[in-house]
């Protein structure tokens, strides 16, 4: 018979090493779901771009917008206006917009008579996170960069009214009124995905909804960097890898420049559009900004790998140092203790490491 003294014990080394492990599962089987739909972005974007890309041959539409009124609001009589007439433009972090934005904004306006205009800040933007989306309100608050809040608002004034969502350093040059007809629709981004710098959607959409619903799945900070972070978790690259994930995309267009300028609507630095001068104003880029691009842009480098690979292949890297060095300190913390509950095996175990450095000797 077992004495009533008896008790069980209950290791905590490998109790500890089962919890760690656990742990690791969980949070990897969760994160590399979300890396392997970024990293494999590029991939499936360039091999069908075709399918939803905006084309005169295909859509009858000029992409140069030179057949267009400059104040054409209106795709009608030949297409029904899928996008009700608002601009969205968001202003947050409690400083009075620059004027140049103000100005920018006033003459969008201007090219959209009798549209509605909302101007968004962090008093009504926290309004609507809090009346609308009440299960997103602890992520919206825990965001860790400010224009984190600014691409989730996007998508949620997008869905939830529909119409057109405009960077404040987006200044038109014409009426937007031809897009109209396509349920959604964004210009194309370099070198692959679409820019949120302009969206323009019908009311509830359907892939606006998705963009809302993956904020908490993406909501990571990737690699404890600015610039990865807010692409990858709200940013272009966050909307462009929801977008690959869609079953039926020929719906979701992207606007492209005709074959002899494919980047001809393209929103990066102070450039000229057909639609708008882009003031180029990128505060929010972060030290780490420059050199993740300058990687993206090196074509002479590893041309077959792409940037969002390289990131997570680095991330993966960290990840199983870490598992590593942390299963090999527990492992050398479980046989001290063994030594410690038995002296004897301890100073066996002494002896033979001694004799061993003798034979060296």
């Amino acid at each position: 018979m077992l004495s009533s003294s008896f008790r069980p014990r209950i290791r905590p080394i490998p109790l500890c090493i089962a919890v760690l492990v656990l742990y690791f599962f969980r949070t990897w089987t969760s994160w590399l779901g979300s890396a392997y739909i970024i990293v494999r972005t590029p991939v499936i974007w360039k091999s069908t771009a075709s399918q939803f890309t905006i084309s005169e041959e295909r859509d009858q539409f000029d992409v140069t917008f030179g057949s267009y009124s400059n104040n054409q609001s209106s795709s009608l009589p030949q297409h029904p206006d899928l996008v009700p007439p608002i601009l969205h433009h968001i202003n947050l972090g409690g400083r009075p917009a620059r004027q140049e934005w103000l100005q920018a904004r006033e003459n969008c306006i201007q090219y959209h008579q009798g549209w509605d205009a909302h101007l968004w800040d962090d008093e009504k933007a926290n309004k609507l996170v809090e009346e609308s989306y009440p299960h997103l309100k602890q992520m919206w608050d825990n965001y860790k960069y400010p224009v984190q809040r600014v691409d989730a608002l996007r998508y949620m004034v997008l869905y939830k009214y529909g119409g057109v969502i405009l960077d404040m350093d987006l200044d038109c040059k014409r009426s937007l009124g031809p897009l109209r007809r396509f349920g959604f629709v964004a210009p194309a981004a370099h070198p692959i995905g679409f820019s949120i710098g302009l969206m323009m959607a019908s009311k509830r959409h359907p892939f606006v909804g998705e963009l809302v619903r993956n904020l908490p799945i993406f909501d990571r900070d990737w690699f404890r960097l600015p610039y990865p972070t807010v692409m990858f978790s709200t940013g272009c690259h966050y909307a462009s890898a929801i977008h690959t994930m869609q079953q039926n995309r020929t719906d979701l267009r992207v606007l492209v420049g005709p074959d002899y300028d494919f980047e001809m609507h393209r929103l990066s630095g102070d450039v000229e559009t057909p639609l708008f001068h882009h003031l180029g104003t990128s505060s929010w880029h972060s030290f780490d900004a420059s050199i993740i691009v300058s990687i993206g842009h090196t074509e002479n480098w590893m041309p077959s790998v792409h940037l969002h690979m390289v990131m997570c292949i680095l991330a993966v890297s960290s990840f199983v140092a870490i598992f590593v060095g942390a299963l090999s300190y527990l492992q050398r913390r479980r046989q001290l203790a063994r030594m410690s509950e038995d002296p004897l095996h301890a100073l066996e175990s002494n002896k033979k490491r001694r004799g061993s450095a003798h034979r060296f000797e």
